[in-house]
């Protein structure tokens, strides 16, 4: 049985989580004040756009997809139906709307009106959707792994989180890109 300090098959993931959930209220405060006579941030949007792609999506998603998804598939839960496959449809609508923000940015800068449009509506949608994805993960798809997956294949499912956070996403580090939220957060206004 794991001690309560015992890490468990979820428990980065979740950390994770707090994370991603902070800097999605940090862009929702961005898009708030956006309305007023300075306009919308759009160095601080892009930084939102870059930690979504590089830590949301490619770090932590990936451990997901990589990592966790096949250890619970291989527990009996099936990928094409129920949780795994309702958390593989959302990681690809949040890529959608990182890629519609990525994609508007530039125009909306440059005062492309209906740019400005796409960018704010993907990044409300963004906000929306991982709210909703997160707290499907925390209270239903982890609350099943963290049963499921214990003892040596835990160790070995940690292991290779470890592995995913020691690479580097487009030449930064996990740190840097905590970092890079820490600005985000700190620009809009919600320190720690």
């Amino acid at each position: 049985m794991n001690s309560p300090s015992a890490e468990t098959a979820t428990s980065r993931l979740r950390e994770e989580h707090q994370l991603i959930l902070r800097v999605a209220s940090a862009m929702q405060a961005l898009l708030a004040e956006a309305g007023g006579d300075e306009g919308l941030d759009f160095d601080t949007m892009a930084d939102c756009v870059t930690f979504i792609r590089l830590f949301a999506d490619a770090c932590h998603h990936g451990k997901e997809e990589d990592l966790l998804f096949p250890e619970l598939e291989a527990g009996g839960l099936p990928r094409h139906q129920g949780p795994i496959a309702v958390m593989l449809y959302e990681h690809q609508q949040g890529r959608a709307f990182a890629r519609a923000m990525s994609d508007s940015l530039q125009p909306a800068r440059q005062g492309d009106e209906r740019a400005l449009s796409i960018l704010q509506n993907s990044a409300r949608g963004y906000v929306d959707l991982i709210r909703g994805h997160i707290l499907k993960e925390d209270n239903v798809l982890f609350e099943m792994a963290d049963q499921t997956v214990r003892g040596s294949a835990c160790e070995r499912l940690c292991g290779g989180y470890g592995a995913v956070c020691a690479r580097r996403f487009e030449g930064r580090s996990k740190e840097e890109l905590q970092a890079l939220a820490a600005r985000i957060c700190d620009t809009a206004g919600m320190p720690d």
